[in-house]
């Protein structure tokens, strides 16, 4: 009975949770996880992150 990953433990840790954020924000929280894992492994797989587009100013597109 050693580790902190036991099944039991897990589920106490899933019921303070659930107590603590409620089903509906533990659900938005689950979902920007997986999407976030989701991201970061396609980014892996690409080699390089793609980096992320900043929006141009009108002044800019004038200079360019």
């Amino acid at each position: 009975m050693e580790g902190l990953f036991q099944p039991l433990h897990l589920l106490l840790i899933f019921g303070i949770a659930l107590l603590i954020f409620g089903p509906s924000k533990l659900a938005g929280l689950g979902k920007g996880l997986g999407e976030g894992i989701r991201n970061f492994k396609s980014s892996m797989k690409e080699g390089t992150a793609a980096p992320t587009p900043t929006p141009e100013t009108k002044d800019e597109q004038k200079k360019a």
